[in-house]
């Protein structure tokens, strides 16, 4: 696995190492999870957007694709 820096500010580090140990977990581990949620929403998000796209303008795609 690969790793990665995160510069958290003070006050957002103290939020995160405040929920990890109402969680009983480890910082990484709570920001790991936040960062899985995220990329799961923005992916959706962007997926249906494309969609949408691929929906309203199938004509031209398939005129570009001839």
């Amino acid at each position: 696995m690969s790793e990665i820096v995160l510069p958290l500010d003070p006050a957002l580090r103290a939020a995160l190492d405040d929920l990890a140990d109402a969680q009983g977990r480890a910082p990484e581990d709570v920001a790991l999870d936040a960062v899985r949620g995220c990329l799961r929403q923005e992916t959706g998000r962007v997926r249906a957007v494309a969609e949408g796209l691929a929906r309203r303008h199938a004509d031209l795609l398939r005129r570009l694709g001839e």
